[in-house]
């Protein structure tokens, strides 16, 4: 799919965790890998993976995420263009946009989003849950969700310029 960008894309691991199988002789252990794939550019991937050994789970997790990678518009390179808020399960994640200089303020497996989107100045908040697979999902929601002015002005057959500089209220 982007084969010339292969070696620029930054590979997150988020989880390992180890699963059970239970058969007639007892157990069987394997382990479920989730990986965030991105280029600091505005693309990123969320992968999973499964298998007996836990370098084989995280390869397959990365393979899964450079096939699903989607694109994110992003506001001066650094940032979100606006609030939104995502969900996925019992999952639900507040994304603002933030000032220069603010940081990524967020917890876990969504500053590892952030950081391989590219995004530098973000506030998020996360509820509902701490499961990494549903917050993962709820911040993938909440991009997919959220349009570029460009978008809108098109939308509404408008100039950018009066989406952007209009007043809400």
């Amino acid at each position: 799919m982007f084969e010339n960008d292969k070696n620029e894309l930054h590979e997150h691991l988020v989880t390992i965790n180890r699963v059970a199988k239970v058969v007639k002789g007892g157990r069987r252990f394997g382990f479920a890998a989730i990986m965030i794939v991105g280029d600091n550019k505005g693309r990123v991937g969320i992968g999973t993976g499964k298998a007996k050994e836990v370098p084989e789970a995280v390869r397959k997790a990365t393979e899964n995420a450079k096939s699903k990678m989607i694109r994110v518009h992003l506001k001066e390179n650094r940032t979100i263009h606006h609030d939104v808020v995502g969900r996925f399960g019992a999952g639900k994640v507040i994304l603002r946009a933030a000032a220069p200089g603010t940081g990524i303020i967020a917890g876990g497996p969504m500053r590892a989003l952030f950081e391989s989107i590219g995004i530098k100045d973000v506030v998020a908040k996360s509820t509902g849950t701490s499961n990494p697979h549903n917050m993962l999902k709820a911040t993938l929601n909440a991009f997919k969700i959220s349009e570029s002015p460009k978008s809108v002005a098109a939308k509404r057959s408008k100039k950018i310029t009066d989406i952007t500089n209009s007043k809400i209220g």
